[in-house]
């Protein structure tokens, strides 16, 4: 795993990622860049930490509306003796259905904590696989990403 994606030499030495400006921060300066890219300001890390914390607390309440919806729907099929074969299989499509989009939700949720988490650690913006930078305007525009553009496209034509 490459350490130079990790620190920043800003003229003034080498700063490490355990220095924190506010308590589960890491100092957004030492947070990995492209090479042409600006360092983090704290404005911009605020506002993406703003999104994803949103987004968790976005996503937190969606899956508890569709687990009391499941519950729901799953009582009435219980109720739904009699149903002729098509309600029958109409139910349980509806209900694979309901169940797939909140693994996804709850998928979707996890990333947005792992983000939050990967900045509080300091180690926001490293790839996961390679260990270089991912690239400021990629979080920025994607902040749950854990992997530069190039072992994403890597992965994905496996």
């Amino acid at each position: 795993m490459a350490t130079a994606a990790r620190t920043r030499d800003d003229g003034h030495g080498e700063r490490g990622g355990d220095q924190r400006r506010k308590a589960g921060t890491a100092n957004p300066a030492d947070l990995p860049v492209r090479p042409g890219e600006d360092p983090w300001t704290e404005p911009e890390l605020a506002e993406v930490r703003g999104e994803l914390e949103g987004e968790v607390a976005r996503l937190h309440g969606e899956i508890a509306s569709a687990e009391s919806e499941l519950a729901e729907r799953l009582s009435d099929s219980v109720d739904g003796a009699g149903d002729d074969p098509a309600d029958t299989g109409a139910k349980a499509y509806q209900r694979e259905h309901d169940l797939a989009l909140a693994y996804n939700t709850r998928e979707l949720l996890a990333q947005s904590e792992r983000a939050i988490e990967r900045m509080d650690a300091g180690t926001y913006g490293v790839c996961e696989t390679c260990g270089e930078a991912i690239g400021k305007a990629r979080l920025q525009v994607f902040p749950r990403a854990t992997q530069c553009v190039k072992c994403k496209q890597r992965e994905e034509r496996r």
